[in-house]
C-alpha cells in the first residue's frame, strides 16, 4: 500500500502549494491517486490554516476528498496538538457527522486509549501511531484492543538519513513479537526517502507526501504531493523488478 499524506501539521509558510482548504485537499488527493496512491491521510484545517478536529472542518474535508477519489480510503489525524485535552478530543470525535475510514492515534500522547476507544465505538478504523524514541510500542501492546487496529504506523522521528535507519530497525524489532496488524513504516524530512526504501525492501506499506517531506529523492523541491507519489512509485517498481 502506498498512502499519500497530503499536508500534516505544516503550514503554507513551509510550502506554498500545501493543500489546506477542502477544495485544495480534493485536488491534491485526485492528483496523488492518479499518480499511484491507494490511500489518503489528511489533516483538516481551520480558517487560520491550523489543524482542527472540529466536526464541520472534518466533514468538509472528507466530503470534498471522497467526491474527488471515490472508493479510496480516507483518514484523518487525531493529534493532541489540535486539541490537547484528551476528553475534549474524544468529545470532538463523538461529534463528527461525517466519519473517516480511519484515523491516526499517536500512542505516546495522553488519552490515546480513550480516543481510540471512541473511534472504535463509532466504527472508525485506527492507525496506531508508534513513534520511535518513545514508550508508545509497549503502551500499545498493553492495550486490550490492539488487535483491532487497521494498521500500525511505525513513525521514525530521527531525521538523520543514516541514524534513522537504525531507529527504524529498532522500532520494527520492538513491534515484531506481538504485532499481527499490517505495518506502515515512514520517516520524516531528510530521513523520509531512506526509510521509505527500507520499508519497500522489507515489503511493508509506505507513505509519502508533503506532511513527511518537501524534497524529491534527488534533493530538488517537490512541486506537489503527486510528484512525491510518482517518485515513491518508481522506488517500489525498481525494488519489485530487482
Amino acid at each position: 500500500m502506498l498512502q499519500v499524506c497530503l499536508n500534516g501539521a505544516r503550514t503554507r509558510a513551509e510550502h506554498a502549494g500545501l493543500p489546506v482548504t477542502p477544495a485544495e485537499l480534493a485536488a491534491a488527493a485526485r492528483a496523488a491517486v492518479a499518480a499511484g496512491a491507494s490511500d489518503v491521510h489528511l489533516h483538516p484545517k481551520d480558517r487560520r490554516g491550523q489543524d482542527t478536529l472540529d466536526a464541520d472542518a472534518v466533514a468538509a474535508a472528507l466530503t470534498a476528498v471522497r467526491a474527488a477519489v471515490p472508493g479510496i480510503p480516507v483518514g484523518v489525524t487525531t493529534g493532541a496538538w489540535a486539541t490537547p485535552d484528551p476528553a475534549a478530543r474524544a468529545a470532538q470525535v463523538r461529534s463528527w457527522t461525517v466519519l473517516p475510514d480511519h484515523a491516526s492515534v499517536n500512542w505516546h500522547e495522553d488519552g490515546a486509549e480513550t480516543v481510540a476507544a471512541t473511534l472504535l465505538a463509532r466504527g472508525v478504523g485506527i492507525e496506531a501511531g508508534l513513534f520511535s524514541g518513545t514508550s508508545a510500542a509497549a503502551r500499545f501492546a498493553a492495550w486490550p484492543d490492539a488487535h483491532r487496529v487497521v494498521r500500525v504506523l511505525a513513525e521514525v522521528t530521527d531525521t538523520h538519513p543514516r541514524t534513522a535507519l537504525d531507529a527504524a530497525a529498532g522500532l520494527l524489532a520492538g513491534l515484531a513479537p506481538g504485532t499481527a496488524s499490517p505495518i506502515l513504516l515512514h520517516g520524516e524530512d531528510d530521513a523520509a526517502w531512506p526509510v521509505l526504501r527500507l520499508a519497500v525492501a522489507r515489503r511493508l506499506a509506505v507513505r509519502i507526501g508533503l506532511e513527511d517531506v518537501l524534497l524529491l529523492p534527488d534533493g530538488s523541491p517537490a512541486a506537489d504531493n503527486a510528484g512525491l507519489v510518482r517518485a515513491a512509485r518508481q522506488i517500489v517498481r525498481r525494488s519489485a523488478s530487482a
